[in-house]
């Protein structure tokens, strides 16, 4: 007997996902207003605070450093128990296969981030290594999570259709290839935000993933078929680009320049944390383009090989 049932789109998931990536991008610039403002160490215990239970550590004393500090803590224990109840959401609503294991890879990701920030207050003398490491999981975290909310909406779901795209394989391929270059650029950015002596390499980053997104902006133009779905996040990396250029010449001249920009004192804490913030949201892009290429490319894959099935048939 043939299971005529069809499967109903449950949208929970999808929701638990989306909220979960906006709390990590919260997370993500209150690290930056931390990093920024040197609050880093402003609590010198974890996982306690001053010796209180972090939970319980009284509202009133969170002032000054402490106040981004702890307030850092706070928000990335709630991403942490929203990746918890995605994960057993995922498994719950018996979601596909690989969304299911990355809500598992998300729970075992956001488990050790919050033990690098810890070690980072526990071992000074190897802070800044820490710190590295711990914004650039920070970044991959908010890709994975990313990743999550495309694959359980309804767009997934429903797949891209009985749609050939002729080039979509180089797209696919240059897609994946820039999502590496912003990482890596992202990469270079921590080593200069915490070590520093890597702005040659950090502006080099940048011409490189300004070269990928106009070259992807470029191939998707030139596809042939439904394009739309990569057309307008493609728009959109263009935009992030051009404002990610501007934040970083902006915070180029506030850190190693002696010239004065309006509202310095403003501007040295909001540049490099929105240049973080656009960073990520670049980085989000590409993911979210990557997804959509490679179901674009699996889909006509799938329409050529029975194009040839029917050809050898007809034979």
């Amino acid at each position: 007997m043939i299971d005529t049932r069809v499967r109903v789109y449950n949208p929970w998931p999808y929701r638990f996902a989306l909220v979960n990536a906006i709390s990590t991008l919260v997370l993500i610039f209150v690290g930056g207003l931390v990093t920024n403002t040197g609050a880093g160490l402003a609590v010198p215990d974890w996982p306690t605070t001053f010796g209180h239970n972090m939970f319980l550590f009284p509202w009133s004393q969170m002032v000054g450093g402490v106040f981004y500090e702890h307030g850092h803590r706070l928000i990335g224990s709630i991403v942490g128990l929203l990746t918890l109840a995605l994960a057993i959401m995922l498994w719950v609503s018996r979601s596909a296969r690989l969304p299911r294991w990355l809500g598992v890879v998300a729970v075992g990701a956001v488990i050790i981030q919050g033990i690098l920030g810890g070690l980072r207050v526990i071992l000074i003398e190897t802070g800044s290594e820490l710190a590295v490491i711990h914004s650039l999981l920070a970044q991959a975290f908010f890709a994975l999570i990313v990743g999550l909310v495309v694959l359980t909406s309804r767009e997934w779901e429903d797949g891209p259709g009985r749609i050939g795209v002729a080039g979509i394989g180089a797209v696919s391929k240059l897609c994946l290839l820039t999502t590496g270059c912003v990482y890596l650029q992202i990469f270079l950015g921590g080593l200069l935000t915490h070590i520093g002596d890597w702005v040659i390499a950090h502006l080099l980053g940048a011409a490189v993933v300004g070269i990928h997104v106009w070259w992807i902006v470029v191939r998707i133009l030139r596809l042939q078929g439904n394009r739309m779905k990569l057309m307008k996040p493609a728009m959109l990396l263009i935009g992030l680009l051009t404002l990610q250029l501007l934040l970083g010449l902006g915070s180029y001249v506030n850190r190693f320049t002696s010239l004065e920009i309006p509202y310095a004192v403003f501007s040295r804490l909001a540049l490099p944390t929105t240049h973080r913030i656009t960073g990520a949201l670049i980085l989000a892009v590409c993911t979210v383009l990557t997804l959509r290429a490679s179901r674009l490319l699996a889909s006509s894959e799938v329409i050529a090989g029975e194009r040839v099935f029917s050809e050898r048939v007809r034979a």
